[in-house]
C-alpha cells in the first residue's frame, strides 16, 4: 500500500478540502441565529441555495459576507436562498450579522461544526452554489471575484430579476484573497 493510500485509508478515504463543483451537496439541517430550524432539502425544493461558511473573526469572511448581503438584496426571493452558516455562537453570529447589514438567516453549524466537515472545509469564507438538483454549481474557497460574479449571475436568473453589477464603479476589489 502506498504512503498516499494509507493515509486515504486513515483518514476514511475522504478527500481532503472543500467539495468540487459537480459534487453532490450533503444535506444541512441546522438551526438559525433567530432560533428557526433550516434544512437544505426544504430549501432546494424553492430553487438554488448559497451556503456561505463564515467565522466572525475572519478578516477575509467579514471582507466577503457585505458583497453576499449585496446578492441578497439584488436577487434573494423565494426562487433563491442564501444563507451564512456560523462557526460561532448565536450570539457572536447575531451581534456579527448586525454590524455588517446582513439580512439573510445565519445558522449556526453547531459543536463540531458537522456542516462544515461534511463539506470538507479546510479555510473560511467557503461558499457552495448548489443547485435545485442538489449538486453544487459553484465551490468558492476565499474570496474570489470571478466565482462572486458568477454566483450573482446565478440568483438573478433564479430569481427572475435583472442581473446586475455586483461590484461598484470606483471600489478597489482584489481579485482574489485566500481565507
Amino acid at each position: 500500500m502506498s504512503l498516499k493510500n494509507f493515509f486515504r485509508k486513515a483518514s476514511g478515504d475522504r478527500p481532503k478540502g472543500a467539495l468540487a463543483a459537480g459534487a453532490p451537496a450533503p444535506e444541512i439541517s441546522l438551526t438559525s441565529a433567530a432560533g428557526q430550524k433550516l434544512s437544505l432539502a426544504d430549501a432546494l425544493k424553492k430553487g438554488p441555495v448559497l451556503a456561505a461558511f463564515f467565522k466572525v473573526s475572519c478578516p477575509t469572511c467579514q471582507f466577503t459576507m457585505p458583497f453576499l448581503e449585496r446578492i441578497y438584496e439584488t436577487s434573494g426571493s423565494a426562487n433563491f436562498t442564501i444563507w451564512g452558516i456560523s462557526q460561532n455562537d448565536a450570539a457572536d453570529t447575531r451581534e456579527f450579522c448586525k454590524e455588517y447589514g446582513l439580512k439573510f438567516p445565519a445558522l449556526i453549524d453547531g459543536d463540531g461544526f458537522p456542516a462544515s466537515n461534511q463539506y470538507g472545509l479546510t479555510n473560511v469564507p467557503s461558499v457552495f452554489l448548489i443547485a435545485s438538483d442538489g449538486k453544487i454549481q459553484v465551490s468558492s474557497v476565499g474570496f474570489a471575484k470571478a466565482d462572486l460574479e458568477t454566483i450573482a449571475a446565478q440568483a438573478a436568473r433564479a430569481s427572475g430579476k435583472p442581473a446586475r453589477p455586483l461590484f461598484k464603479p470606483g471600489e478597489v476589489i482584489p481579485d482574489y484573497k485566500p481565507g
